[in-house]
């Protein structure tokens, strides 16, 4: 807004040797001039002075031209008040000036009034120096700060008057004396109802998707992705295409995600599920139920075993007792199974294209699922068109049916063509052109010409626009951010508090929703809704049953939500998450999470506690870890706020063990290990043992991946020992677990031997099918623990029997993360006993999208995998596996903290590759990780393969690699690590061999010969024998 001081100077002589009456019947008529002024122009007078005024211009009335119109009132005053000075200083001898000043910012405006008058206050910055510029403004001169003329230059005249030093400014302060209106004039359009912008630039891309769609009738599933950064495009371009003759036979599945998509599970498949079922919110659950059922049997009767999977995505009641007895894993495999089914069913029928947005904020179920359905596309009549911006990451690079299209900025002469479709091909428009062609983004084009216009730089129409100022004096928004914030805080008043509320309800604005919180009647939101539309903020995305506004863009929605009071947010969500309850109550598991983000950031604590861990639950039972962390943190922050009873305690230290059970698994064992410290404080408040035991059970697996062994190992004695006085087997099960499993890493072998054995022992019969709060099935884990650790000491039939067992009992149970981690532990004991093609069998698995869905696992089996391409000489399978992101940041420093589980088959997979200078970096940090975390069993490994490094380099370094290989022996043969004692042996006896030190060659390889004829490792025997040739 802008601000005006106005006084009469000298009024103080004026009025002295005067009746007061007569002095007033002369100064009078000066104020009322001045104050005509203000309201020719729109402005408010909020202060009277005696001698003078204050006004403003954009408030309480917003005006996109504040400045112009403060300029034009002062330059008005002057004329007005000059003309009657004329008049006074004929009748009464009396020199009558004004002094005006002006300045432009943001102020903070209060109303002060009673029920019968209002006056406004503004108080700030911007006041200050528009008073300053009066106080310092001659008789008879107008002064503007730089603020009002950068918003005002090209339709005044100034004189500029050099820096001026301004009390309690930091700087001097450029002012200008304003002398007079330009011929630039223009009145200020408002934007009318418009349709879309005219399309360029994309024939190459449209033509390259229309090849796609070719392929994919004729059944050769097609995915197309569209990659650029925001506004460029991308949505345009999908418009386009979907609109057009060629998809008029297709049936057309759109779906998109949303900013906070990620902390709701499959946000965009249920959107597409509703879309295809045509089912709507106001609808009942018999009405849904039935309309479902009816065209999924209508489709194919054969698709019925998918309908209970179908129906709980839509969060409506399912009776199947099956269903009801699968674990949430199972539920999530159905689940990504069903709409797998039913979109390659529909196929056969009509070819489909399925569009889904934004892939940068989906949820990870969804990113399931469409890993899934890319893996099946190649047979099918399907074309999957994505769109994200570039930080979006997937695993669909490879794929010979995928093809991905960069949308760039646009090359100048397609921008070119944009801007003379908009603007016009006047001679006076080219310096404008010049300075957004660079840009190139369509929408940061639209948007600053919308600007451009709405402040009178352009004037005219669409087409015929004209410049009405300097180009040098133009002030294009940096971003796309100021340009729509410029454009919402110059909305009228209560057009921008209807956007406000808007934007608190989300991206998707349900009209029954926003009438329901707007405190507005309904007559004049749909008027405002109409002033908004037609401004292009909001457009209209559904007639029936009810009536859904959306952003036109997601930014937009963003910006629009940062405009907001935090306390009106608050006020806001709170109504909002009383309004979906209210609504929507025979619904509350479908907007479960809704009513969790509304209640937290309403700080409605109790109904955040209750939603929050409902979604959480929900997350959980769809084995979706990453939304049931969000969630459930959600839960920890409003539980603060709740008084700490004995049973509010009980259930935050119930949450934090489900965060644990959420984050381990991804990777994220320092935040896990945080929740376990706070629960055990938590139950020790309590004096609550069983609390303690289960606690510590955990503590002993997060301890060491935080490499801290001795805490590890004492955490798992005391679950032991807790779990053994209250004979719990739970507690004695998961401790005796996770402590065999850190006696592993630590390279105590023997220890480790005994307690995964006892624990194999304890989990038998009904146990063996029990989770005990593990990602994967206790048995399963504590099996596969076993199978490596008998591998490590070469006791391969054993551990077989292990990993075998633990194969069935994932098997039994169905539970996809416990068959992934048991097919790496069968693969892993293959990979050692030099049984490659079976570990390849085993270890590709858990390369199929959906399988686990944990991250760790994939790096783990991935690791694993490349070594066994590796021995398998399919060098070209493992280098991929090898440069993925995960294996690069396990080089050097930046490496995940529990990287030493996959360290050394990694390693090893780059030396046998011969990518040598690669595995160097690592054997070094693994060396030093091992030695500081006396990882015993990885520094025996690390010294070996350091060994292989060094024999595979110049002549000067076999003394070194014959050290390495000494000292592996040293640290693996006490240990009974058998296997890699072998390999030493013949690394040793190629390395004397090379160095023609033929009877210790013999030695060595007689040695190594020996110990894998006795342990059955063919693979490796035939090494030698082939060395000894």
């Amino acid at each position: 807004m802008t601000v005006l001081f106005a006084d009469l100077k000298g009024s103080m002589e004026l009025l002295a040797d005067r009746d007061p009456e007569e002095a007033r019947k002369i100064l009078d008529p000066v104020l009322e001039l001045m104050m005509d002024a203000v309201h020719r122009y729109e402005g408010t007078v909020n202060q009277v002075m005696g001698d003078g005024i204050m006004a403003l211009f954009g408030a309480p009335l917003a005006h996109e031209d504040h400045a112009v119109r403060a300029c034009y009132a002062a330059l008005r005053m002057q004329e007005s008040v000059a003309q009657y000075a004329e008049g006074v200083f004929r009748s009464h001898g009396v020199p009558i000036q004004i002094r005006i000043g002006l300045n432009s910012g943001e102020v903070v405006v209060r109303a002060i009034g009673s029920d019968l008058h209002m006056d406004y206050t503004a108080v700030g910055q911007t006041t200050h120096l528009a008073a300053r510029m009066e106080q310092m403004a001659t008789p008879g001169t107008i002064l503007l700060a730089p603020a009002t003329l950068q918003l005002a230059e090209g339709y005044v005249h100034v004189t500029a008057r050099g820096p001026v030093v301004v009390k309690g400014l930091p700087a001097a302060v450029e002012i200008y004396a304003l002398t007079g209106a330009s011929a630039q004039r223009t009145r200020l359009h408002a934007a009318a109802a418009r349709g879309l912008t005219r399309f360029v630039g994309r024939d190459t891309e449209l033509e390259q998707i229309r090849r796609a769609l070719a392929l994919a009738h004729d059944g050769h599933g097609q995915l197309v992705a569209l990659v650029g950064e925001p506004g460029v495009g991308k949505s345009r371009l999908v418009y386009e295409f979907t609109h057009s003759h060629r998809t008029q036979d297709w049936l057309i599945l759109q779906a998109g995600s949303v900013s906070y998509g990620k902390a709701t599970s499959y946000l965009p498949v249920i959107d597409l599920l509703k879309a295809y079922f045509k089912v709507h919110d106001r609808e009942s659950h018999r009405e849904i139920c039935e309309k479902v059922t009816g065209k999924l049997l209508t489709l194919d009767r054969a698709l019925e075993p998918i309908l209970p999977a179908l129906l709980a995505l839509l969060d409506m009641p399912v009776e199947d007792a099956h269903w009801q007895a699968l674990d949430p894993a199972e539920r999530r495999q159905r689940t990504l199974d069903a709409v797998k089914h039913l979109l390659l069913r529909e196929s056969q029928g009509q070819p489909i294209l399925v569009v889904v947005e934004d892939l940068h904020w989906i949820d990870a179920e969804t990113q399931a699922l469409l890993d899934s359905v890319v893996e099946s596309l190649p047979t099918a009549r399907v074309l999957l068109l994505v769109n994200y911006r570039p930080e979006y990451q997937h695993g669909w690079g490879r794929k010979t049916y995928y093809s991905q299209l960069r949308l760039d900025a646009l090359p100048p002469e397609s921008a070119g063509e944009l801007l003379t479709a908009l603007l016009g091909d006047g001679p006076g428009l080219e310096p404008l052109k010049r300075l957004l062609v660079r840009r190139g983004n369509p929408f940061f084009i639209e948007e600053s010409i919308r600007t451009l216009v709405e402040t009178g730089t352009l004037a005219g129409e669409r087409g015929t626009y004209r410049l009405t100022r300097p180009i040098q004096a133009i002030e294009v928004p940096a971003t796309v951010q100021v340009i729509l914030a410029a454009r919402i805080d110059r909305l009228p008043a209560d057009d921008k508090q209807l956007l406000q509320t808007a934007s608190v309800i989300g991206k998707n604005v349900p009209l029954v929703l926003l009438h329901a919180v707007a405190e507005t009647p309904e007559d004049m939101v749909q008027r405002g809704l109409s002033h908004l539309q037609a401004a292009e903020f909001l457009y209209e995305t559904r007639l029936f049953p009810d009536p859904e506004y959306t952003f036109k863009h997601a930014l937009t929605h963003e910006v629009t939500y940062g405009t907001l009071l935090q306390d009106r947010r608050k006020a806001l969500h709170a109504r909002i998450a009383d309004a979906i309850a209210r609504f929507y109550p025979d619904r509350l598991s479908e907007n479960v999470e809704r009513l969790a983000h509304h209640t937290v950031r309403g700080e409605l604590w109790e109904k955040a506690l209750k939603y929050g861990l409902q979604a959480g639950n929900k997350a959980m039972q769809r084995s979706a870890h990453r939304e049931a962390a969000v969630a459930l943190e959600g839960v920890i922050a409003a539980a603060k706020h709740l008084p700490e009873t004995p049973d509010i305690l009980a259930r935050v230290i119930e949450i934090r063990l489900a965060l644990r059970s959420a984050l381990t698994p991804l990777g994220e064992t320092r935040q896990a290990l945080q929740h376990l410290r706070e629960a055990e404080v938590l139950a020790e408040r309590l004096g609550d043992q069983p609390w303690l035991g289960r606690i510590a059970s955990l503590l002993a697996g997060n301890y060491f991946f935080e490499g801290d062994p001795a805490s590890a190992i004492a955490a798992g004695l005391r679950a032991l020992d807790i779990g053994g006085r209250l004979g719990d087997v739970a507690i004695e099960g998961v401790g005796g677990y996770q402590l065999g499993r850190t006696y592993f890493w630590l390279g105590e072998l023997s220890r480790a031997d005994g307690l995964l054995t006892r624990t194999a022992e304890l989990l038998v019969g009904e146990r063996e099918r029990e989770r005990f709060s593990t990602a994967a099935y206790l048995a399963v884990e504590n099996l596969c623990q076993l199978a490596e650790t008998l591998a490590e000491r070469g006791e391969f039939h054993r551990g077989h029997d292990a990993a075998r067992r633990a194969n069935q009992i994932a098997r039994e149970v169905n539970h996809p993360y416990s068959m992934a981690f048991a097919s790496y532990g069968l693969g892993r004991l293959f990979l050692r006993w030099g049984r490659i093609t079976d570990a390849i069998l085993a270890l590709e698995e858990n390369r199929h999208p959906g399988r686990g869905g944990v991250t760790a696992l994939y790096w783990l089996s991935s690791a694993c995998l490349s070594l066994a391409y590796a021995l398998a000489a399919r060098r070209g399978d493992a280098m991929p596996l090898l440069m993925e992101p995960w294996a690069v940041k396990s080089l050097g420093g930046d490496a995940p903290r529990i990287g030493y589980l996959w360290a050394v088959p990694l390693l090893e997979g780059l030396v046998r590759t011969g990518s040598i200078d690669r595995a160097a970096m690592l054997a070094e940090s693994t060396l030093a990780y091992a030695r500081d975390h006396q990882m015993r069993g990885n520094e025996a490994w690390a010294r070996y393969l350091l060994g292989e490094i060094a024999s595979e380099r110049q002549p000067s370094e076999f003394k070194s690699a014959e050290n390495h290989y000494r000292d592996s022996v040293v640290l693996a043969e006490p240990r009974g690590m058998r296997p890699l004692v072998a390999h030493c042996h013949l690394g040793l006896g190629k390395l004397y061999w090379r160095t023609d030190k033929r009877e210790q060659a013999r030695e060595h390889l007689a040695t190594a010969t020996t110990m894998y004829r006795d342990m059955g490792m063919t693979y490796w025997l035939e090494k030698v024998e082939a060395e000894a040739k």
